[in-house]
Parts: structure tokens; C-alpha cells; sequence
């Protein structure tokens, strides 16, 4: 099967695997994991901030930031279209006991006036405004990439008015080989990021969160309150900090790929309109949307799984095990469909 549904499914390679089994461990409770230490050492390094810390999905990395900048009955901006509250079963409410203000903007992107306008009067009527939150890359929105100059807009923002500011970054490394911003200067707009690794990047579990001591010292509190603790976690770690080192660069040939998706499904008489393809997802928007479920299992039949993304929307997300002929046999079986 060339399977599409998500850039998680991807299995770990060999090399990647060879670096697991021989993972040097240790109980990371006890922060006493030498291969996580090196992974949270490596992964703050790299994005020049202070500490890192390891989960086990970029899900709990969220909700770990967000139960730590946002006291229960406060708020947060985000997007309507945002992981964070339309993909986490409701862990907001639920983990933080928190009240969200959600911003229509642009495919799941914000801008400064939206984050303007989004925050609350000093007014006993309305929740207190705690956190402002935002996606890089947007998943609903096809993948889209924030203008880095933008994020420096509300970033100031954010500081001038003493708002923390948190990224879900679970596709980040994905916008980062594409728009050219040196990392370091990206990550010093943000009071956290959340990094999965185990998306794009291939590793077969966890999710990094970034920010200063303090706020690391405050997540691993919260991570061992939600059951996040692990043991001989670099077991794991390893293949997290394999993807680091090696599987970045490779992101640009799932985003050619996405590309040659794309033109394909624009030439189609019956999909209306494709998303602009940014990085690796592709999204199709088709003319008859009842006709999404039919595509969804005409393709599986050839061998070829995608998931639906809405009433007549289709997903592709290619990654690391999507090679060009998997690409050229979707084509193929693309141009041959009659719906």
C-alpha cells in the first residue's frame, strides 16, 4: 500500500532502528537517560533555547504548554482551524479548564490585528487573556507556512503586552527548509515551541517542548501529572535524535512530491480547486462532494490510502516512505479514476 493518510505512518530505517538498539539508557524520571539528556542538549542547541524537554506526541507537548502559561478560567487566541483545539479532544477544557477565542484568519494562519482585536479588556465580564497560540505549518490549511515577518509582529506584540506566546511547531522543520529563516532567529520569537519528530521527520515516537529553565522545570511538573513520565525512554529518544541529525534536509523531496500531486489533481475534471501546495500536504477540493467517499475507496482498491478532510475534501500527505514511483503509480491511478 502507498499509504497517504498522514506523514505519521512512516517506519523507522534501519540505520534508525541500529541507533535505538544501541541507545545507551537510563531512567529519564530521574532526568538520568543519557540519550534523552542528549536529544532535550541537542534539540535546545539547535534552536538556541534554554531547555528541551521529551514527550511522548506533540499533543502532550501542547497541553503541557498551554497548563503552564494559561491559569484555569483564562484565555488563549488561536485559530479556528488549530490542532490545539479542534484535534485534542478538547484537552483545553478539559486539562487547563481554560476558555479559547477562536480567529477565522487565513488558512489557520493569524495575523497582528487578528491578535489585536482577539484580546480581552481588563473588564470582570470577560476571561483574562493569557496565551496567544499559533501553527507552523497549518495543518487545515494545506500545510501553509507563516510569514516569518508577520510572526516578528505579534511576537512584539506578545511581549509588549506580556503575552506568552506558544508555537505548534509539529510540522515546523517542514516550513524551515522552505522559507530560509535561520532557525535560532525563528525560535527566539516564541516562549515555547512544540517539535514532533515523529511526523515528517520519521522518527517512530515523541514530540520535543522548548523554552527557558524555568519553563521546562514547570512542563516536567506537569508532564509527570499527565502520565508522561517515562523510564528507559532513549530507547525511543534515539530515533528522535536520529531524525534531528539526518532527516531534515530530505524534507524538500516530499514537498516536490506534494508538487507533482498537485498539478495532477488541478488537470482532473472533477476535483474544483486544490489548496496551494507550501510544503507536504495537498488538499483537493472536489466538484461533486459526494462523490469523496467514492474516490477514498476506488483508490484503496489500487492500492493507494488517503483519508477525507472535510464534506468533498481529500488529503495526501506524502513523506519519507512515498518514493517517486509511488508518486508516479498515484498519478497513474489518479488519471484513470471515473467519478
Amino acid at each position: 500500500m502507498i499509504d497517504f493518510r498522514s506523514d505519521t505512518v512512516t517506519m523507522p530505517t534501519d540505520k534508525m532502528k541500529e541507533a535505538m538498539l544501541s541507545a545507551t539508557l537510563g531512567d529519564d524520571v530521574f532526568c538520568e537517560d543519557p540519550t534523552v539528556n542528549e536529544l532535550e542538549a541537542y534539540a535546545a542547541e539547535l534552536f538556541g533555547m534554554e531547555k528541551a524537554l521529551y514527550c511522548s506526541s506533540g499533543t502532550q507537548t501542547n497541553q503541557i504548554a498551554i497548563n503552564v502559561h494559561v491559569q484555569p478560567g483564562g484565555e488563549l487566541v488561536t485559530s479556528v482551524e488549530s490542532h490545539i483545539y479542534k484535534y485534542e479532544g478538547g484537552g483545553i477544557a478539559k486539562n487547563t479548564g481554560a476558555s479559547v477565542r477562536l480567529i477565522h484568519g487565513n488558512r489557520g494562519r493569524l495575523t497582528l490585528s487578528d491578535v489585536e482585536e482577539s484580546v480581552n479588556p481588563d473588564d470582570v465580564h470577560f476571561p483574562v487573556t493569557q496565551l496567544v497560540c499559533l501553527e507552523d505549518t497549518s495543518n487545515r490549511g494545506g500545510g501553509a507556512i507563516y510569514d516569518f515577518e508577520e510572526i516578528k509582529k505579534i511576537s512584539t506584540f506578545c511581549k509588549d503586552n506580556r503575552l506568552p506566546l506558544h508555537l505548534d511547531g509539529a510540522r515546523l522543520m517542514n516550513a524551515m527548509v522552505e522559507n530560509g529563516v535561520d532557525l535560532k532567529q525563528y525560535a527566539t520569537q516564541f516562549d515555547s515551541i512544540s517539535l514532533c519528530l515523529s511526523k515528517g521527520l520519521g522518527a517512530p515516537v515523541g514530540s520535543l517542548l522548548l523554552g527557558s529553565n524555568d519553563f521546562i522545570k514547570q512542563s516536567r511538573r506537569v508532564r509527570k501529572v499527565f502520565g508522561g513520565g517515562m523510564r528507559q525512554a532513549g530507547i525511543i529518544a534515539a530515533g528522535g535524535l536520529y531524525a534531528l541529525k539526518n532527516n531534515i534536509h530530505r524534507l524538500k523531496e516530499d514537498h516536490a512530491h506534494a508538487k507533482t500531486l498537485e498539478a495532477s489533481l488541478n488537470a482532473l475534471p472533477w476535483v474544483k480547486e486544490v489548496v496551494p501546495v507550501e510544503t507536504n500536504i495537498v488538499v483537493a477540493i472536489l466538484e461533486d462532494k459526494s462523490k469523496r467517499d467514492l474516490v477514498i475507496n476506488e483508490l484503496s482498491k489500487r492500492g493507494i490510502k488517503i483519508m477525507g478532510f472535510g464534506p468533498g475534501m481529500l488529503r495526501f500527505v506524502t513523506h519519507m516512505d512515498v518514493c517517486d514511483s509511488a508518486i508516479d503509480q498515484t498519478v497513474e491511478a489518479l488519471n484513470k479514476l471515473i467519478v
